[in-house]
C-alpha cells in the first residue's frame, strides 16, 4: 500500500473523475491505495448521499470497490490521537497507519490537521506526506493543463466552496487562489509540513 485517501478527498476527486490521476502523482494506482472500511456504508446512506446525490454516490460506490480497505492501525500510534476531540476515529485511523508505514495521506480534514500539528510524535514521520486537495489540484493542472482540469471540476465547484471560489471565473487563473488557500493552510498547521507540487508533483 502506497497511499491513503480520506473519505472527503475520495468523494471530491471521484466526483471530478480525477482520483486515478491524483494517486498517479505519487506513482500509485487505486489498487495500491487504502480507504476507510466505512466508506461504502457512508455512501449508501447519511450525509454523503444527501450532499452528493443518489446517482453520484452510486457511482462512487463502484469506484470504492477498486480501492482496498486500509489495514488496522497499531495502538502505538492510534493511542496518541484517539483522545483528541478534533480528530475523528476515521481520520485517526488513517493518520496512524500513514505515520507507522511512511505512507502519503490525502486528507481534506483541516480541523484534524490543525490538531495533528501539535502531536510531535505523529507529526514528524508525516512531514511532507500529507497532501490536501489544493495541492492535488495544483499538481494536476501542472501535469494535464488548466483547461482539462477546469472541465473536470465543473460539477465539484457546486459541492466544495474552495473549488467553487478558485474556479468561479472562466477568465481567471485558479492557481492564484489555490496557492493562497494552500499557503494559508500550511501556516495554520505549522510545524506540520504539507506536501506541495514543488516537493514531488508531476513526477
Amino acid at each position: 500500500m502506497k497511499l491513503l485517501i480520506d473519505t472527503d478527498v475520495f468523494c471530491k476527486l471521484g466526483m471530478a473523475n480525477l482520483l486515478a490521476e491524483s494517486v498517479d502523482l505519487f506513482g500509485a494506482n487505486l489498487s495500491e491505495c487504502g480507504r476507510l472500511p466505512a466508506l461504502p456504508h457512508m455512501l449508501r446512506r447519511g450525509s454523503l448521499r444527501r450532499h452528493y446525490g443518489n446517482d453520484e454516490c452510486d457511482r462512487l460506490l463502484t469506484l470504492a470497490d477498486t480501492v482496498p480497505t486500509v489495514e488496522t492501525a497499531s495502538p502505538k500510534w492510534l493511542d496518541k490521537l484517539v483522545s483528541i476531540e478534533s480528530i475523528d476515529a476515521g481520520e485517526a485511523h488513517l493518520i496512524s497507519v500513514a505515520a507507522e508505514h511512511g505512507l502519503v495521506l490525502m486528507s481534506s480534514d483541516k480541523r484534524a490537521l490543525r490538531a495533528l500539528s501539535t502531536v510531535a510524535d505523529v507529526r514528524t514521520p508525516l512531514a511532507g506526506r500529507v497532501c490536501v486537495l489544493e495541492a492535488v489540484l495544483l499538481a494536476l493542472i501542472e501535469r494535464y493543463g488548466l483547461e482539462e482540469i477546469r472541465k473536470k471540476v465543473v460539477g465539484l465547484s457546486a459541492k466544495d466552496r474552495m473549488v467553487g471560489m478558485c474556479f468561479s471565473s472562466a477568465g481567471s487563473d485558479p492557481r492564484e487562489g489555490l496557492f493562497s488557500y494552500l499557503k494559508s493552510l500550511a501556516d495554520d498547521v505549522s510545524p506540520l509540513i504539507l506536501w506541495t507540487p514543488e516537493s514531488g508533483g508531476g513526477r
